[in-house]
């Protein structure tokens, strides 16, 4: 048996991606800026898209801008929003939990001359509100935070972030990575005060190598990326049909029946999470059902080595993750972990489960197994 509990890291592809990419790489292939039928056939794909994302967030198409995924679009809402209103400010806020490709950024950005103010977090993984509502000044453009926490599952309060925000100086700019919550919640960025939204393709069943920015009207940003002109002079380049059309496809299918995938998946993690409890010196770092994300676990395990259990996991067709999959190839102390206190013994002993569409139970069963095989195995290794 396999099971796959790495969804954070990446997601299979729905049949209905799978077959619309196939479809634009081989049949309609055409370059959508070329003005004869085959390149109006490829152009009305990232139409297609641009408006099934669109309705998923009740937002206007030409707010979408299609990246190459959930990088670049932070790194094109961080630094293209800063260089672009730098004259209004200097000053930029976001949290000690943030993925990689939001800090590193910002410290790009403060060796620009910017300079950040990183907002620490309580045991759950929330900021407090009345330290961001004290940080925010005059010259703050930017504030910059987290949807859903890739390693824990934690949820911010973006709308309450959002309100105090724009309550305390309505030129500042608020930016939510959004690339663990797209898809497992409704998103409305209009309503809730977002103004520029990350998003990545394949955390929801779609292509790698894809995601959007969400930018709403009015709020200034800079390229990037010069050339052609192509999706109104932000983002030049020809456009990644097969990718762009796979992606909208992936998020008209996470929307439809949207509260019976978000249910499934609860269910899964609540499944798992009360069965780690049967298990000795575990420790779950993440909430229950709506308190956190519905799909990721993160688990401690007293007295061994997360690599070690990782790998002897793999070794049974079970795949997990030992932090964010972005940074595996700068191993340390998770900034996350540190942050919500997690015990030092458990620092390096935390293993993060998270789930997709396609997970059932009878994988965490058999993963339960493994875990009760393995467990005193290992401990009395490291002893």
């Amino acid at each position: 048996m396999e099971a796959y509990f790495d969804n954070s890291a990446t997601t299979k592809v729905f049949d209905c991606v799978k077959e619309i990419v196939v479809r634009t790489m081989t049949e309609d292939y055409g370059n959508p800026a070329s003005k004869h039928r085959k390149g109006m056939e490829a152009e009305q794909y990232i139409r297609q898209a641009r408006s099934q994302i669109a309705k998923t967030l009740r937002a206007q198409e030409r707010e979408i801008l299609f990246t190459s995924g959930g990088s670049e679009s932070n790194n094109m809402a961080l630094i293209g929003m800063a260089l672009a209103n730098e004259r209004a400010g200097k000053h930029i806020i976001s949290t000690a939990i943030e993925h990689a490709s939001v800090y590193r950024p910002l410290e790009y950005l403060e060796r620009a001359g910017f300079e950040v103010t990183f907002l620490s977090v309580d045991h759950d993984g929330h900021i407090d509100l009345a330290k961001l509502e004290a940080a925010i000044r005059p010259d703050t453009i930017l504030v910059s935070t987290m949807y859903v926490n890739n390693e824990i599952g934690a949820v911010e309060p973006v709308e309450e972030i959002a309100r105090i925000v724009h309550a305390k100086n309505p030129k500042t700019i608020y930016h939510v990575d959004a690339i663990q919550a797209y898809g497992k919640f409704v998103i409305r960025p209009e309503r809730q005060g977002i103004d520029l939204l990350s998003v990545s393709g394949h955390k929801i069943h779609g292509p790698k190598g894809t995601g959007f920015l969400y930018i709403r009207r009015g709020v200034k940003i800079r390229p990037l990326i010069y050339g052609g002109g192509q999706q109104w002079d932000l983002r030049a380049g020809t456009e990644n049909v097969p990718g762009v059309a796979g992606l909208g496809e992936a998020a008209r299918e996470m929307y439809t029946n949207h509260g019976e995938k978000v249910r499934q998946l609860t269910e899964l993690k609540d499944y798992l999470s009360d069965r780690l409890l049967e298990l000795e010196d575990v420790a779950l770092n993440s909430r229950k059902g709506e308190a956190g994300a519905p799909q990721i676990v993160s688990a401690s395990f007293g007295g061994v080595r997360a690599e070690v259990l990782l790998h002897a996991l793999e070794e049974k067709g079970i795949y997990v993750s030992s932090g964010s999959a972005c940074s595996s190839n700068h191993p340390g102390v998770s900034g996350t972990l540190k942050g919500i206190g997690v015990a030092q013994r458990y620092l390096d002993a935390t293993i993060r489960f998270s789930f997709g569409l396609f997970n059932t139970k009878e994988e965490i069963d058999y993963c339960m197994d493994a875990l009760k095989e393995l467990l005193p195995v290992l401990r009395r290794y490291r002893r």
